[in-house]
């Protein structure tokens, strides 16, 4: 857990800590996943998106398994 002030954050990103507040609120809709990235390095920690069906859709299933992402592609040459 980590235990920063809002303006202690805002100091070690270089911003506002009004900014920091509006981060934290439920109800800001502004967030980047660049902006987030920063504050994960700031932390020391990792941000992971995870999408999740909504409450009404909790049956339906997207993919069968996990899906990798961020493996290499084969790169295929032609003669």
């Amino acid at each position: 857990m980590f235990r920063l002030s809002q303006k202690e954050l805002a100091r070690r990103l270089k911003t506002s800590q009004q900014q920091i507040s509006r981060l934290e609120s439920p109800d800001y809709e502004g967030h980047s996943l660049a902006n987030l990235r920063r504050v994960a390095e700031v932390l020391h920690a990792r941000v992971r998106v995870v999408f999740e069906p909504e409450e009404k859709d909790a049956g339906k299933c997207v993919a069968e398994a996990t899906a990798l992402y961020g493996a290499k592609r084969a790169s295929a040459k032609r003669s």
